[in-house]
C-alpha cells in the first residue's frame, strides 16, 4: 500500500487497479500524482492479488478481476477507510456495481476511471465539439461504445450520439504499455488510432482508454497538431486516472457541503 499523508479532513482516495500489474500500479499512482494535490487530497493504492490477472484484455478478464478483488476486499477494511474509491481500469468493469454493494450510505463512493471521463469530457466540450476514445484491443470498440451509450441513457443500440465520435483501437493490450512492446511501435499505433479518431471531424476531446496510457499525452497532442493545425493545441487529452481523482475529489467535497462535514 502505498500513500500520501496529509490531515485526516482532506479527502481520501484509494486508486483501484484491478489486475495484479504492480508495473501498472505505479503508473497509476505516477498519473495522479502529476495533478499536484498532495496538499488538499489524501491519495492510497491497491493491487489485485496476483490470481487476478495482469492485464484485462476481455469479459473473461473482467469477470476474473472483479471476483478476485471482491472476495479480497470485502473481509478487509479498505472501504471504511476511504472516502471514495476509485476503479482504475478503462471499462464498464463490474467491480464499480459489486463494490458499491458493500458500500454503506453511499460511503466511499465509488466509480471507475470509464465513468469519470465521460463526465471530464461533457464539461469541457463546447456546444458543437465532439469527444473520441483511443483504446486498447479490439474487444473494447464494442465493449466501450455501448458502455458510453447505457451510461447517458441512450437504450436504442442504433441511435446516433452527436457528440461522441466513437472509439479506435491500437491492438495492444494493456500490458504492452509497460514494457510488452517497444516505444517506437507503441508510438506509432497510437499515432495511427488517434488520426483515425480525429478525422472524423472537431474532436475536442481525445480519451486515453487505458490506465496503462498514462504518460503519453503528447503523442496525441502532436498528431491533433499535425492533423488539426494550430486549432489542435486547444485538443483535450484526458486521462482517465487524473480524470477520476478530480471528479471523486468534488464529490466527496461537494457531499460533505451538503450533508455535513461527517457525511
Amino acid at each position: 500500500m502505498s500513500s500520501i499523508s496529509n490531515p485526516p479532513l482532506h479527502p481520501s482516495i484509494l486508486l483501484l487497479n484491478p489486475n495484479s500489474s504492480e508495473s501498472m500500479t505505479l503508473g497509476i499512482l505516477e498519473a495522479a500524482e502529476k495533478m499536484h494535490l498532495p496538499q488538499r487530497i489524501h491519495l492510497s493504492a491497491y493491487t489485485a492479488p496476483p490470481s487476478s490477472p495482469r492485464s484485462i484484455n476481455d469479459g473473461s478478464d473482467l469477470e476474473l478481476s472483479t471476483e478476485v478483488v471482491y472476495n479480497d476486499i470485502k473481509s478487509k477494511t479498505l472501504l471504511s477507510a476511504h472516502d471514495a474509491i476509485l476503479v482504475a481500469c478503462f471499462s464498464v468493469h463490474p467491480l464499480v456495481k459489486a463494490l458499491s454493494s458493500l458500500s454503506t450510505n453511499n460511503k466511499p463512493i465509488i466509480t471507475g476511471i470509464f465513468e469519470s471521463s465521460i463526465l471530464t469530457c461533457l464539461s469541457l466540450l463546447s456546444p458543437t465539439g465532439k469527444w473520441g476514445i483511443v483504446t486498447t484491443g479490439q474487444f473494447w470498440e464494442f465493449h466501450l461504445t455501448s458502455g458510453v451509450n447505457s451510461f447517458l441513457g441512450i437504450t436504442d443500440p442504433h441511435a446516433s450520439n452527436a457528440k461522441f465520435a466513437g472509439v479506435e483501437s491500437t491492438g495492444l493490450n494493456a500490458s504492452d504499455f509497460h514494457g510488452g512492446v517497444s516505444q517506437e511501435e507503441i508510438r506509432h499505433r497510437l499515432r495511427e488510432a488517434t488520426r483515425r479518431l480525429l478525422r472524423k471531424g472537431n474532436i475536442e476531446c481525445v480519451v486515453m482508454g487505458c490506465a496503462g496510457m498514462a504518460g503519453l499525452e503528447e503523442i496525441i497532442r502532436e498528431v491533433a497538431q499535425e492533423e488539426y493545425g494550430e486549432k489542435g493545441k486547444e485538443v483535450c487529452v484526458v486521462d482517465g486516472v487524473r480524470a477520476g481523482v478530480s471528479v471523486l475529489e468534488q464529490a466527496v467535497r461537494s457531499r460533505r457541503a451538503f450533508r455535513g462535514v461527517g457525511g
